[in-house]
């Protein structure tokens, strides 16, 4: 089988002919292409080539089933240092962000990070609410074959489509430091906008991802135990995903939460909304969760997409504490059905890539199905 018939029939509930090994290498590439430091057999090569000399395939995380326009707002971008403020001007007020990065981040081509949200008092909410409604997702499927296309059998594309609205509001909108300080302050704000969210959803986002080629969906990022816990999880995002994952295994499609978080105390949660793969799933020694606690509260109900903390691929950790670690891997998902062996989240710029191609050589020899 190719990568690409083995992740369709994990999709589909079958078994492989061996468990798949699709590691993400982006960040480690573009870290090393720019600092000089790729390996000099990988020198002048391309992240695709890169990937098909370690482990012969490809993650495919770039394709795409619509694209975002705003309409109806004004956008004002200006530097100053190593930060970035973004004005969004409406008819109905204007709010800002702030972006902050390094030097040495964006020499390794890591993104800035968010440290100034658009919602910041409750005068703010009715100009978000504003820029949500003016927000439009145009059809892009044609794209999204075309990348299918190029992957072609050395993987299958998995296609980001953005957050649950709730989580979207906490992470992305107020920030997580300020959101239960606005959820007790503002409770009618932050509910009122999450519904409008929620219909402008249902609205353009649903229909793409119902109407559109792709069959393996991202809806969801970094979901938590500590920032999503169960009281929360229950009332706010548990209804949302029960109204769309049935629609979604209807039409023979998966969701997928990119899950490089702390999940134990939802991991019952999770399957509750019907999400049917934790991706780039992280476990011990990164967070609490361990990979025989997820094994054992989902059994093969959902597909992992993991089981390699990026930590392991790095100096401080021993190679015989790395080799016992993975050994560990293929006696917790024996037999393998529902799992994707991955790197949770990404190889980083100090990942060692003999360790990765170690994985390689260790899925050649032990990965057949049913794994013993």
């Amino acid at each position: 089988m190719t990568n690409r018939e083995r992740i369709l029939a994990i999709l589909e509930g079958k078994a492989p002919d061996q468990i798949p090994w699709i590691p993400r290498l982006a960040i480690w590439y573009e870290a090393n292409r720019r600092a000089g430091t790729l390996p000099k057999e990988y020198q002048g090569l391309t992240l695709r080539q890169v990937e098909q000399a370690v482990f012969g395939g490809t993650a495919a995380r770039d394709g795409f089933i619509y694209r975002v326009e705003l309409r109806g707002v004004e956008v004002r971008r200006r530097q100053e240092g190593l930060e970035t403020l973004t004005e969004y001007v409406t008819p109905v007020g204007t709010v800002t962000t702030r972006l902050r990065g390094t030097e040495h981040l964006r020499r390794q081509g890591i993104q800035d990070a968010e440290v100034g949200f658009m919602l910041k008092r409750r005068e703010d909410y009715p100009v978000v609410e504003y820029l949500v409604e003016h927000t439009h997702y145009l059809p892009a499927y044609e794209e999204y074959e075309a990348y299918e296309r190029e992957v072609g059998d050395d993987g299958y594309p998995m296609v980001n489509c953005g957050d649950c609205p709730m989580h979207h509001w906490m992470r992305a909108l107020a920030g997580y430091d300020q959101a239960y300080y606005h959820l007790n302050d503002f409770a009618n704000e932050v509910e009122r906008l999450v519904a409008v969210m929620t219909d402008r959803y249902k609205d353009s986002i649903w229909k793409h991802m119902l109407d559109s080629p792709a069959r393996l969906l991202m809806h969801g990022h970094h979901l938590s135990s500590q920032m999503t816990p169960p009281p929360l999880f229950e009332r706010y995002i548990l209804p949302y995903y029960q109204e769309l994952t049935p629609r979604l295994r209807a039409r023979g499609k998966v969701v997928a939460l990119h899950a490089d978080n702390d999940t134990r105390l939802i991991l019952s949660l999770i399957e509750r909304a019907g999400i049917g793969m934790a991706e780039c799933f992280v476990t011990s020694p990164m967070v609490k969760t361990t990979l025989a606690e997820a094994r054992a509260a989902w059994g093969d109900r959902v597909i992992i997409w993991g089981g390699i903390p990026s930590a392991i691929l790095e100096s401080p950790f021993s190679d015989e504490q790395f080799e016992q670690y993975v050994d560990e891997v293929f006696r917790t998902i024996a037999p393998g059905k529902a799992f994707i062996l991955g790197i949770a989240d990404n190889a980083m710029p100090g990942s060692r890539i003999d360790r990765i191609r170690r994985i390689t050589e260790i899925v050649q020899q032990r990965g057949k199905y049913p794994v013993g």
